[in-house]
């Protein structure tokens, strides 16, 4: 018989059974474990032990993932670099493009025999060189279709590597070799003992060992809203991808991956895919069939004018099947909108297209209606086949104004700037898990922040005590404690707290001790071992099996209860906030151990005295207390009981307490945070502390942070005031009540996480100024969750957070350090400053490029600019100069001006002042260089040649100029803000001038070699001085521009004022922007192939592997589940639920299960 490491090979259970069983609940599922022979016997058959749990042996692992599967399930291979070279292909005006080239190509080499008379006319070189330009487009294209899918390739193996970070932070707690170990969650096996607490997402299906009060949050599988409570006794059952809500307890792993209930679901999801793909393909070949019969028209007109609403790159009409799923259904207001950037791009880049589209088929009507009339009517020819030829250069002329006119580097900035600010902001401790946070960042007027761990260490010692009417400022000798009360106290910490929170010896013996789990717990546990106690031999005295009951932690309580059978009765222990815990309190320990009644005058003096005190030096207080229930005679302070009391009736239970202590806990302030409040309020973000301490702790923090000054006239409002403030007389939230408390307020103290919520909500909404405000959000628990997800920007800790926290958040703080999120706000400006920079510069470049090629086109029957020279000037603008200028770093400086908000117009007056100046100045150089510009610099005129002729030296000095100026231009685009010296910070930034040379060079390359290719003929010295100082005139005209008062300038030349177009803003997971919702539809041009990235889509959703919105998904419900599946996309929706028919129960929630995090890739 084989054996693993000395036990059988065969388990005693298989994974079928496994597997049935896990498909069970409540009383059904009982039955179902007794039939296996109950939780132990189950745990025999796995060869794992309920104490020591598995020895952790790597062939033990093994054999384990080999049997029952591992706990992953396996994601959609990533596309090909051919499926992304084909893909990049299908863009319809690069399609375009491609044809023209080719038919140029053919008709280069046709020479009909009628023609020879004309072509002995021509020169005999020329008809050597007429194959050339055909063959450059071709060129150019390739290169920019291997450029684009290489980006998209690099792209999507970047945002893979951000999603197996953020899934590798995910570890659990697993008990192995007697041992508790946090385990990435992908290296749990089917046997394993898992500790299970308040906040885990829990990573895979099991059965309950033991438990305290546990209640799960099940509505991810259900849709149920309540919490499930779960027990050994009742129901076992719990499964991946719900959350625990409260309480803890131990299970034992019995499924993991695709074999447990959330694999399942998700493995039937990728069957439906696969399904519908093939239909999806068969679709699309109708659709072509029909296409050609008349659809043709409007597909070109959708691509060309960037139509989003409609179908996709190809204008199939089988797409339009998907609509209703493409929108998510609306949910409960709970999704975010569109971040604001994203809007007001969209708008700008669809307001081009139209314009560019419109230009370029003028240039073509006008080129075409020329050279007709001045041929056919003027000199009387008669038509021969090579005027074809005429044709398609005009043809081509017409696609290249359109591909230079539309700001297709738009969502390449937007998609480079993010995804680098990303990159960088994981070294400074931010781990961003939706990209658009990064840039709402940026626009924050107002930061809501925790205390606890985020503004301050959070490594918390007690520093003074109050025992038995003693108060000390030190740790006391624990003799000069009563035996009695010291000993009580010493078990009533040790048990009354989360045997997962501990003290160990740090690896620096210089360093104080590690706190593990619970820092307040910690704080009181290390108050045990001051006192030269040992905490560890009271819990193996009373371990978690033997408690008769636990009332855990949460924000209601606001205090933990222990019950623990002692001497034939029982014996309960609380801790607790001081305030409440002191109200149940009916005795207290007096002067050397003496049992005392506690008044009301006596309570009112301690807090007076003792509690107050504490909490103004910034302490928190904590009061410990017990109460007995005995069989026999009863003390004072114990209870009688003939029978086992009801435990469920809390209430009653814990009252009448016996005062043990009051503790006061100092968590100091971090070194940093005063300085990072002060940069915020500079940068007119006001930062509100919202805590669920006492006022005066809560007070005293805020003063030591510099939130308040002790002249300020700002509000400080408990939770209770806070609510009689703004609710009506129903009880009701009213937002213009909102509105007179939000304003002032700075300290919200012993909130609940529903008031953080509500005044989240009431200040997002709120109109009560012109300005929106945009609220960034910190949090850490489990009921943080609907803030983070309500508030533009929720950050989670990444140390202290729970994973429910975590999943709701959209930025993880690694460090959960306040001054981390001042970087996110720098990080986010500068983001938003980047685009603004490219717009700028890019705007510039189409303004120029579209009028020259116009107006040449009107004037001299001929663009001054040929087709491939247009193509390089847009490789520049588009992709170097995004590129360069969306990598600059930020800047200190970003910190001293006011955010933006949300209605700043996108494009300011002084960038609007800055373009048209700098066009005015392009334009003049080049319509002087094109009419008088053979005269002045004594060369042969380039005007009114034939097609085919040999390049000339005054075309290529109009584009080497027009070159030069575009380059200068770059440097002037790095200031946005009216700044004098567009040099500063220039070499801190080496991306930027390593483009900027190469693109200098490349550009002498072209002009002295590219020969007829490029159509251009070799310059001078002198000529390239000349065009050398035409180039670095803008830097000239620039500072003139800069010198014109922006004041002066009317406010309607700014672009993108006000909140953008509602039908812009729709709601959608995520940052699909609507450019890039659906990929290629409004990608009006060829060279999006070299700027698309896949932009936003499939950037940023690289993990939505299955899941194509292209795809024409027949059930509407399923696409909208598979949506969904958006690894980094919010989650929110309670009740959004997806009938599968026969498949899975009726009521599946696939978006809250694919918040689970290791099965983020799934679909």
């Amino acid at each position: 018989m084989a054996t693993v490491e000395g036990r059988p090979a065969q388990y005693g259970v298989t994974l079928r059974q496994l597997r049935e069983l896990m498909e069970s609940r409540g009383a059904e599922g009982l039955a179902k474990i007794n039939a296996l022979g109950g939780p132990q016997e189950i745990c025999k058959k796995l060869y794992t032990s309920p104490t020591d749990g598995l020895s952790g042996s790597k062939a033990d692992m093994q054999h384990r993932r080999e049997v029952f599967g591992s706990n992953l399930i396996p994601p959609k291979p990533p596309k090909t670099f051919l499926t992304l070279v084909w893909e990049a292909l299908q863009d319809v005006t690069l399609i375009i493009l491609e044809v023209a080239a080719v038919v140029s190509l053919g008709l280069s080499f046709y020479k009909p025999s009628e023609d020879e008379e004309d072509i002995a006319h021509l020169d005999e070189e020329e008809g050597h060189y007429q194959w050339i330009e055909g063959l450059a487009i071709l060129i150019s294209v390739i290169v920019v279709v291997i450029v684009t899918a290489f980006n998209d390739y690099t792209k999507e193996r970047q945002f893979r590597g951000l999603q197996s970070r953020i899934e590798g932070e995910h570890k659990f707690a697993v008990v192995r070799a007697n041992e508790v170990k946090q385990v990435p969650i992908s290296e749990i096996v089917v046997g394993d003992i898992c500790q299970i607490k308040y906040g885990d997402l829990l990573p895979a299906d099991g059965i309950l060992l033991q438990s305290n009060d546990l209640k799960i949050d099940e509505s991810s599988l259900t849709g149920e809203s309540d919490h499930v409570k779960k027990g050994e006794a009742f129901d076992p059952m719990v499964l991946s991808g719900t959350h625990v809500m409260e309480g803890s307890g131990k299970m034992l792993v019995t499924a993991v991956g695709v074999n447990s209930q959330a694999g399942i679901i998700f493995t039937l999801l990728g069957a439906a895919v696969d399904k519908q793909e093939k239909e999806i393909k068969q679709m699309k070949k109708e659709a072509k069939k029909q296409q050609k019969k008349g659809a043709q028209t409007q597909s070109q007109r959708k691509s060309l004018t960037g139509d989003d609403e409609g179908a996709n790159s190809h204008g199939n009409h089988a797409d339009n099947h998907v609509a209703p799923a493409d929108k998510p259904a609306p949910e409960s207001g709970h999704k975010k909108e569109k971040s604001v950037l994203q809007a007001k791009l969209t708008k700008l880049a669809i307001q081009i297209g139209y314009a560019g589209s419109t230009i370029a088929v003028l240039t073509v009507i006008i080129l075409v209606i020329q050279f007709c009339v001045r041929t056919f009517v003027l000199d009387g020819k008669v038509w021969k086949a090579t005027y074809i030829n005429n044709l398609v250069k005009h043809l081509i002329i017409g696609v290249t104004v359109l591909v230079v006119a539309v700001p297709e580097g738009l969502p390449l900035a937007v998609t480079l700037s993010l995804a680098y600010s990303v990159k960088k902001m994981m070294k400074d401790n931010n781990l961003v898990r939706h990209l658009d946070a990064c840039e709402t960042m940026g626009n924050a007027t107002a930061i809501c922040s925790d205390k606890t761990g985020t503004l301050t260490t959070n490594r918390m010692t007690v520093v003074q005590s109050y025992i038995c009417e003693k108060l000390c400022k030190v740790t006391p000798n624990y003799r000069d404690i009563p035996k009695e009360v010291a000993e009580t106290m010493i078990e009533g910490i040790s048990v009354n707290s989360a045997f997962t929170s501990r003290i160990m010896p740090s690896q620096d013996p210089t360093a104080p001790p590690m706190q593990v789990g619970n820092k307040t717990e910690c704080a009181l546990l290390g108050f045990v071992v001051g006192l030269g106690q040992s905490y560890e031999l009271v819990r193996e005295r009373y371990p978690e099996e033997s408690f008769t009951r636990v009332y855990t932690f949460n924000s209601v309580r606001k205090s933990m209860s222990t019950v623990i059978p002692y001497k034939g009765g029982y014996r309960l222990y609380t801790k607790g906030a001081s305030e409440i815990v002191l109200k149940k309190c009916a005795f207290i320990y007096g002067h050397e151990g003496r049992l005392e009644k506690f008044t009301r005058d006596m309570q009112d003096r301690l807090v007076r005295q003792v509690i107050e005190p504490m909490a103004c030096d910034g302490l928190r207080t904590i009061s410990v207390a017990y109460r007995d229930f005995v069989p026999g005679k009863a003390d004072i302070n114990q209870v009688h009981i003939d029978q086992e009391p009801n435990w469920d009736d809390e209430d009653n239970i814990v009252n009448n307490l016996t005062c043990l202590c009051v503790v006061g806990i100092e968590d100091p302030v971090r070194p940093e945070v005063p300085e990072a409040i002060r940069k915020c309020q500079k940068a007119g973000i006001t930062v509100r502390m919202v805590t669920g301490d006492n006022v005066n702790t809560a007070r005293s923090i805020a003063v030591k942070c510099g939130i308040l000054k002790p002249t300020d006239d700002f509000l400080i409002l408990e939770g209770k005031e806070f609510n009689s403030r703004i609710r009506d007389a129903n009880g009701e939230v009213q937002q213009h009540l909102i509105d007179k408390v939000w304003p002032k307020l700075r300290v919200l103290a012993r909130s609940s996480p529903t008031d953080k919520y509500t005044l989240v909500k009431g200040m997002i909404e709120s109109k009560a100024f012109d300005t929106r405000e945009v609220v960034a959000v910190t949090g850490d628990g489990t009921n943080d969750g609907p803030a983070l997800k309500k508030a533009d920007v929720g950050f989670a800790m990444g140390i202290a957070g729970t994973d429910v926290a975590k999943e709701a958040s959209d930025i993880i703080l690694t460090d959960d350090n306040f001054s981390s999120i001042v970087k996110a706000v720098m990080w986010g400006r500068n983001v938003y400053d980047s685009i603004a920079k490219f717009l700028q510069f890019q705007l510039t470049v189409n303004v120029v490029a579209v009028i020259v090629a116009f107006i040449g086109a009107c004037a001299i029957q001929d663009s001054p600019l040929k087709a491939v020279q247009m193509l390089w000037v847009n490789l520049i603008m588009d992709t170097l100069a995004s590129l360069a200028l969306a990598t600059e770093m930020p800047t200190a400086d970003l910190l001293q001006r006011k955010p933006y908000g949300r209605t700043k117009p996108l494009i300011s007056r002084t960038m609007m002042k800055n373009i048209l100046g700098q066009a005015v100045y392009q334009l003049f150089i080049i319509f002087s260089l094109l009419f008088v510009g053979d005269r002045i610099l004594n060369i042969p005129s380039g005007r009114y040649q034939e097609v085919g002729a040999e390049p000339t030296q005054h075309f290529t000095i109009i584009f080497n100029t027009f070159v030069m100026m575009t380059l200068f231009n770059e440097i002037n685009a790095r200031k946005i803000h009216g700044q004098r010296n567009v040099f500063e910070g220039l070499f801190t930034n080496p991306i930027f001038y390593s483009i900027w040379i190469g693109t200098a060079l490349s550009q002498v390359i072209i002009i002295q070699f590219g020969g007829m290719a490029f159509s251009t003929a070799g310059l001078s010295v002198d000529q390239w001085l000349w065009c050398l100082f035409f180039g670095a005139g803008t830097l000239v005209w620039g500072q003139l521009v800069t010198s014109i008062p922006t004041r002066k300038i009317p406010k309607k030349l700014s672009w993108g004022r006000g909140q953008p177009d509602p039908e812009t803003i729709q709601p959608g997971p995520d940052y699909d922007s609507d450019l890039d919702k659906k990929p290629r539809a409004g990608q009006i041009l060829w060279i999006r192939g070299l700027t698309r990235l896949q932009t936003q889509i499939r950037v940023v959703n690289a993990f939505r592997q299955g899941l194509d919105s292209r795809g024409s998904l027949a059930d509407a419900a399923l696409a909208e589940a598979l949506r969904k599946q958006t690894a980094l996309s919010k989650r929110y929706s309670a009740n959004a639920s997806v009938d599968y028919g026969e498949l899975a129960p009726p009521e599946l929630d696939v978006e809250r299960l694919s918040s689970h995090s290791h099965t983020e890739t799934a679909v």
